[in-house]
Order: structure tokens, then C-alpha cells, then sequence
């Protein structure tokens, strides 16, 4: 039981991780059109920017997210199979997961990603 309430804890940081990543950047596109100071921070940019540049560049070497494995992981050692669960683990993977081929995760991603460099240069992050 303790493997699969780790993985279903793995698995709601992974979807942590994805909401930073896409609100990060619904939050600094809009806070450079509405003159949000905070949205300019350098730490919270800096933090951004590598989340999105370790999407890219697994996606790129064709690498499966470590989150992914570690929570597959953790599903076998607690005897179950891989994506099922508890209650939490089975709506949060339904919207996490989902199948498409390779190359639109690539493109998504790199597509993502360049919008995240065009906002970092047309709102630069600023001081703290």
C-alpha cells in the first residue's frame, strides 16, 4: 500500500510540475501585458525556463520523463499494474497521459518552449 500512495504522490508532483510549466506562462504573458512586477522575478523566471528546457531536450533524446519511470517504478513494487490506483491517481493520470506520436510531443514541446524564450526576451526578467 505504502508503494502506491508514493507513486500517486509522484504522480500528483509530476502534474505540479505540468501546471508550472503551462500557468507559468499563461501568468508571464499576462503579466507582461498587465505590468505584473512579480511575473518579471528572476528567480521564479530562471525556474521556469529550466523546467521547460528539461521538456525540450527529453523529448528532443527521446528520453521518458524520470517522474514517469519513478512512478511506474513504485506501481510494481506495490504489486499493481503500471497507471491504476488509487481514486486521485486515476483522474490525475486520465488528464496527464494521453496518446499521441512522438513527433507532436516534440513539436508541442519545442513550440512551448520557443514561446517561453520569445516572453523571456520581449519581458526580460528583472533583479530581484
Amino acid at each position: 500500500m505504502i508503494w502506491l500512495l508514493a507513486a500517486d504522490a509522484i504522480l500528483l508532483l509530476h502534474f505540479g510540475f505540468v501546471l508550472f510549466v503551462i500557468l507559468g506562462l499563461v501568468l508571464i504573458l499576462l503579466g507582461g501585458l498587465c505590468h505584473w512586477p512579480w511575473t518579471r522575478n528572476r528567480h521564479f523566471r530562471f525556474a521556469h525556463l529550466l523546467a521547460i528546457a528539461v521538456v525540450v531536450t527529453q523529448s528532443w533524446l527521446g528520453q521518458i520523463c524520470p517522474l514517469t519511470l519513478l512512478e511506474q517504478w513504485l506501481r510494481r513494487q506495490g504489486g499493481g499494474p503500471s497507471y491504476s490506483g488509487s481514486f486521485v491517481g486515476h483522474w490525475v493520470e486520465s488528464l496527464l497521459y494521453y496518446r499521441a506520436p512522438d513527433w507532436v510531443f516534440i513539436l508541442a514541446y519545442s513550440l512551448f518552449g520557443l514561446l517561453v524564450l520569445l516572453a523571456w526576451w520581449r519581458w526580460p526578467p528583472r533583479q530581484s
